[in-house]
């Protein structure tokens, strides 16, 4: 078998490459040792976030790919992955997390993002507690259902011819005259380029090029509660979200983040922790997640909690995406190291990829996102 681009990595990056290199003209086949969405993507609230990301690179891509996101909800017929541009509230808890947000909110409004300051919480959420010092509403906020998404990404790719081998093992990169050899688990694909998007497997796939990228799991869990009528219209998260998202420390962090979806459940979050692949499910995590979602919504404590689960982020050490052609390696691309924007920050990442496969130029500038940035790092 041939093909121009091998993608490693069925989850919401890998779809959305394979999206972009099919429309750019490239016979893309999409190899996975799972399923479709198997890993990050299917573990993960499907957030498309502006409000929590700081001006620079990031903020760049993530406003570009919220662009990108509506434009696919009319191609691809957004209810089919739950698109919906809800918004989001910031809220603070006291006078000092307000000024905090004020300042952020002046900061990201000069690079872009649309925000209202100073709004009256529960004029956006009705149930949310007294007390609360102020907020921060962030309309262009929105969410998806990250599976769906994936996977109606992945069905156009299909449509316009791509190939997806799921179940499959990429178990060896070797270099050949024109390009690679993709062994797997059933046989070799003789390819032009290898798009790594194996998520928190990034560093193991490029690995088999001979290269490294310092790709971690930060495990994350998430409580989900009964089906209830509408009753959270926003996604709602304390203003220390921001500080937990940006944070390197390797301890456990948890903040509070509440969202309805349309199924009528509650989705409660967010943690973060350095555990490597440890699929343990501590309680006093959960107990944690619990407590401060009803210190923001007092209602919760009487909601049953149905399930809680978790995912492993794929974080890199300076929080940025690794994206782009690897100089080191002539026929090897990186699209990884997301951590918990993947899904927000796919549809940039892909259309970078296939703008760089192509010859043409990338829409957005890549070099804060550069894999060889960390080739001197121990």
């Amino acid at each position: 078998m041939t093909a121009d681009v091998v993608v490693i990595g069925a989850g919401v990056v890998g779809a959305a490459c394979a999206y972009y290199l099919t429309r750019a003209g490239a016979t893309v086949t999409v190899v996975d040792r799972g399923g479709v969405a198997g890993g990050t993507s299917g573990r993960g609230e499907g957030n498309l976030l502006v409000s929590d990301k700081t001006p620079g690179p990031e903020l760049d891509l993530a406003l570009h790919s919220l662009s990108l996101w509506s434009s696919l909800a009319s191609t691809l017929d957004g209810a089919r992955f739950e698109y919906e541009p809800k918004g989001g509230l910031v809220v603070a808890a006291t006078e000092a997390g307000l000024a905090g947000l004020r300042s952020l909110a002046s900061a990201q409004r000069a690079a872009g993002v649309v925000v209202e300051s100073d709004v009256d919480p529960q004029v956006y959420e009705p149930h949310l507690r007294d007390g609360l010092a102020g907020a921060a509403f962030y309309p262009q906020d929105s969410q998806v259902q990250p599976m769906l998404a994936a996977a109606q990404l992945l069905r156009a790719a299909r449509q316009a011819g791509a190939a997806v081998r799921l179940g499959e093992t990429v178990t060896g990169l070797e270099p050949r005259p024109s390009g690679v050899s993709v062994r797997t688990s059933t046989g070799t694909i003789a390819a032009g380029a290898v798009v790594n998007a194996a998520g928190t497997w990034a560093s193991g796939v490029a690995a088999l090029a001979g290269v490294r990228v310092p790709v971690r799991p930060r495990r994350g869990f998430l409580l989900v509660t009964e089906p209830l009528p509408p009753v959270v219209r926003h996604k709602v998260y304390a203003a220390e979200y921001v500080s937990t998202v940006a944070s390197s420390a390797g301890d456990r962090q948890t903040s509070a983040v509440v969202e309805g979806t349309r199924a009528g459940t509650i989705l409660i979050g967010s943690s973060r922790e350095r555990v490597g692949f440890d699929d343990s499910l501590p309680l006093p995590v959960l107990a944690r997640l619990a407590a401060q979602a009803v210190d923001l919504f007092p209602f919760l404590g009487a909601v049953q909690a149905l399930r809680a689960y978790h995912g492993f982020r794929p974080y890199s050490p300076d929080h940025l995406p690794i994206i782009g052609a690897d100089p080191r390696v002539p026929w090897l691309l990186h699209a990884c190291g997301h951590e918990g924007a993947g899904v927000g920050l796919a549809p940039a990442t892909g259309e970078a990829i296939a703008a760089l496969v192509s010859g043409a130029t990338a829409p957005i500038e890549l070099h804060p996102f550069r894999p060889e940035r960390f080739a001197d790092d121990t």
